[in-house]
This record gives C-alpha cells, sequence and structure tokens, in this order.
C-alpha cells in the first residue's frame, strides 16, 4: 500500500494556552469545587501552548449540556474532515469518485449515521463507497486507521481508500467534573481532523514520488488495562478516564513490542531511519523515548505538534506524519515507525519505507 498523501484540518479559532486555561477554569468552575490553582498547574505542564477549537472560547460556558455540545461536534467534524478529505485528494492528484472505501475515525462525538457517511455526501463521493466507522478507538485510531486501510487494500490492489478522523476534544470537557482526568484533559487535547489517502500495489504511482509504503502492522492489546484510557457516557456526555499509569504501562510493554514486530521482518530499532510518534503528552513521550532508546532529533516533530495544536487523539499522529514528510522528507528507501496507543489499553506498529 502507498501513502498518496496526508493532509490536516483546523479549526479557525485558535488561541494562546494561557486564554484557553483562563476560559476552562471558568467553565468547570461552575459545577464547584474547583482547584484553580492544580488545574493551572497542569494546563502549564502540558507541554502545549498553542491549540484550536471548534468554537469560540466564550461559548464553552453557555453550552446547555451534551444535546447541544453533540450538535456542534456533527456541524463541525463534518466540515473538518471534509476539508482534510479534499485537501488530500488534491495532493494526491485524484478525485472524490476515484475512491473506493472511506474509513472514518471519532471518538468525541456520536453520529448515526456515521461521521464517514456525511463526509461522504459533502464530498461527492460515488454512492458505491465502501464505509468502515472505527468508533472508541481513541489515540491510537489514527495509526490503526492506517492499518485498516492496509489490510483492504492488499486484498483490492487496484483500488484507492481513505481515512478521515475527526476529534473535537474541547466539546468532551465537562463542566461538573474537578477531576483530575478533567483537569489534564482540558490543558492537553486539542480540536482538528486529518485524511490520509492510500492506493493499493497495482495501482499507478503516486502524484508525489516520496510517498512511503505501508509494509507490514501490528495490533496490541494489553491485559487487564481497560480503565487506563477512555471515556465514561453519561447523562452530560463523555466523561474522561485518564490514569497515571499509561506511561508505565508504555515503559512495560512498548520496547518489547516494537522489537518483536521489527525482528520478525528482518530489522532492529537501529534500522529505523525516522519515527512518527503520538504525542499524548510530555510524559508520554519521555516513556516512548526512554524505552525505544530514541535520541531527542527522533521525537522532536512529535512534541512540536504538541506544542502548536496540542493532543488531538486520533488526529494527532497523522498530523505529526504530514508534518514529517513536509517538513523532513525521509530518505529514500529508509524505514520508518507510526505508532499510537488508545483506549483498550492497546498500541499499533505500522512499518513504514520511503519510496527508492
Amino acid at each position: 500500500m502507498n501513502v498518496a498523501a496526508v493532509r490536516g484540518a483546523l479549526p479557525g479559532h485558535r488561541h494562546a494556552q494561557a486564554d484557553i486555561t483562563d476560559a476552562f477554569a471558568r467553565v468547570i468552575a461552575t459545577g464547584g469545587g474547583l482547584d484553580e490553582r492544580l488545574l493551572r498547574r497542569f494546563h502549564a505542564n502540558a507541554g502545549v501552548e498553542h491549540r484550536h477549537t471548534a468554537l469560540p472560547l466564550s461559548a464553552y460556558g453557555e453550552l446547555s449540556g451534551f444535546t447541544e455540545a453533540n450538535d456542534h461536534f456533527l456541524e463541525h467534524a463534518v466540515e473538518l474532515g471534509a476539508r482534510a478529505l479534499t485537501d488530500a485528494l488534491k495532493a494526491a492528484d485524484l478525485t472524490p469518485s476515484d475512491v473506493d472505501l472511506i474509513v472514518g475515525a471519532t471518538v468525541t462525538g456520536l453520529a448515526v449515521p456515521t461521521l464517514e457517511a456525511r463526509i461522504a455526501a459533502r464530498v461527492g463521493l460515488r454512492p458505491d463507497v465502501k464505509r468502515v466507522p472505527l468508533v472508541g478507538l481513541g489515540c491510537v485510531a489514527g495509526a490503526a486507521g492506517i492499518a485498516r486501510l492496509a489490510d483492504y487494500l492488499t486484498g483490492h490492489p487496484d483500488e484507492v481508500a481513505v481515512l478521515v478522523a475527526v476529534e473535537l476534544c474541547s466539546l468532551t470537557v465537562q463542566r461538573d467534573d474537578v477531576s483530575v482526568p478533567n483537569l489534564v484533559a482540558s490543558g492537553l487535547f486539542g480540536d482538528g481532523a486529518a485524511a490520509v489517502v492510500a492506493t493499493g500495489a497495482s495501482r499507478t504511482a503516486p502524484a508525489d514520488l516520496s510517498a512511503p509504503q505501508v509494509l507490514a502492522t501490528r495490533s496490541r492489546l494489553y491485559p487487564d488495562s481497560e480503565r487506563v484510557m477512555g471515556f465514561d457516557v453519561g447523562s452530560t456526555g463523555l466523561r474522561i478516564v485518564l490514569d497515571a499509569e499509561v506511561p508505565t504501562v508504555i515503559g512495560r510493554y512498548v520496547r518489547e513490542d516494537v522489537d518483536g514486530f521489527l525482528a520478525d521482518h528482518g530489522l532492529a530499532r537501529d534500522d529505523i531511519g525516522w519515527w512518527v510518534c503520538h504525542p499524548g503528552g510530555p510524559k508520554v513521550i519521555d516513556a516512548l523515548q526512554e524505552t525505544l532508546d530514541l535520541p531527542d532529533e527522533a521525537v522532536s516533530l512529535t512534541r512540536s505538534s504538541l506544542a502548536q495544536i496540542g493532543n488531538l487523539s486520533s488526529a494527532s499522529v497523522l498530523h505529526v506524519l504530514a508534518d514529517t514528510l513536509r517538513d523532513r522528507p525521509p530518505a529514500p528507501g529508509t524505514y520508518g515507525m507510526l505508532m499510537a496507543m488508545g483506549p483498550g489499553f492497546c498500541s499499533e506498529l505500522v512499518l513504514l519505507q520511503a519510496a527508492a
């Protein structure tokens, strides 16, 4: 499978982290019992300098509840996803009618029909396009979505498949929840979308001759970890579940997973020339860097993405991939590793190779 193009899309409302902190402190304080000093400390230590939000900051304190927040999700998620997909198709020199499969990923809103159906109608995909919604995978869904494109295109090498990931994390912040996970999440997660266009091995080479190939993928579901990360769904919406043990789980398992995956393909970590890691947060990036013995340069674009747009859940690793291909094009023939973790608790590994 060839990754023909990757493009991101961000809402028009861009804010400094300090301004978001001030706004969300007022929003969360409406429920009472907020330790504002704790919130401000979490926000200051999140490694985030700017984030984009679907709504103006003044609008979040006026949301009446989950129904209104989800209505905003449907409106803005479809627009962002359609924009990302349109831009990616243009970059790949393809048209909407070329698309045979669309995979949609989200965890921050509920939609039936699902997002990819609404985006397909907005963009003008064929009426016989195949649809696969990935709902609930959270931060891992960008990597898992690429892996599922590769699975499909292995069996359909003449076809075109696309992934659209859209997350509006700001709409999930809970006004009555002064727990540590909600305070951390309110300072870490941003809003945005990304799209990947992929082509099967029998298609004409992508317009971008540096487009990488997906060589192999691997999924891993970790034992006794269901409460490490996710959402509890209730009357007020999506209440974040975020355990402080996430970096510990990464340190316990990821090195063995990566080494075993690479060994099965005759490779070792020293053979990987470029790393595309999900920016889960400063401690998550630190844990990845430490357990994999990665130099600072290997995760510098991941840290930069976190600083400039925050953690976009499923869309984040795709933004890092787009940044990598645009700003640091891999040397021809070099191997890359794309990876993310998410609810389950789980990980997804994708072995890439730059075009020779």
